[in-house]
């Protein structure tokens, strides 16, 4: 029987049965956090909600073989990370392609700054709380970094995934996960100073007011 407390891997389970329910459910649940950590990936609202629909359908396509050998979480975000992997590649090669073609105008999403794409409601009140002035700022810091510290900072403050389950996601020690969050954080630090932001940032992602 499908409900609120099911777990995600039972959940998954079911969909797997044939339960499309079980599938509404684990879409609601993750849709929010998954196209934000797509979204600070790929820096642009276009391809963020592409790669998202990719993304569930390869859930779909993935469930006849789906076994709850780890986290539904490790196992959706890995497939994420993937496919915004294959899309900056994709994209980097069509940038290639077109370094001559005229820019792109200002109007619509792929041509916005990521602060601006970014929707409101994307960020958990208790772990993204700065204001409005400083939202903007921390999104173009965060742009910032190197992306294997990005996709750290996202996955761990954003959609709150433990570091044990980070390192599954990207392949990696557990140890490396932490030491690009430490310089993630840095680099954050140094670019919001750069940026003129009064305050430091705490171990949480969030900005603290001077």
């Amino acid at each position: 029987m499908v409900g609120p407390e099911t777990s995600d891997e039972r959940l998954m389970l079911a969909f797997r049965a044939g339960d499309a329910r079980a599938f509404e459910v684990l879409v609601r649940r993750h849709r929010t956090s998954v196209f934000n950590f797509i979204l600070r990936f790929t820096g642009h609202r276009a391809r963020a909600e592409d790669v998202l629909q990719e993304t569930w359908l390869k859930v779909v396509r993935s469930a006849p073989e789906y076994e709850a050998k780890a986290k539904f979480t490790t196992w959706v975000y890995t497939i994420a990370r993937n496919l915004c992997v294959d899309s900056a590649r994709k994209e980097s090669y069509r940038q290639a392609a077109s370094l001559e073609a005229p820019t792109a105008g200002a109007e619509g999403d792929e041509g916005r700054p990521l602060g601006e794409a970014l929707p409101d409601e994307g960020v958990n009140p208790e772990r993204g709380a700065y204001n409005a002035r400083v939202r903007p700022l921390l999104e173009r810091a965060l742009a910032s970094l190197p992306e294997e510290q990005r996709e750290v900072f996202v996955l761990r403050e954003y959609s709150g995934i433990p570091f044990k389950e980070i390192a599954e996601v990207t392949a990696v020690s557990e140890n490396t996960v932490k030491s690009r969050m430490r310089y993630a954080l840095e680099g954050l630090r140094r670019r919001l100073a750069e940026l003129g932001v009064d305050g430091d940032l705490a171990e949480d992602g969030r900005t603290v007011a001077g």
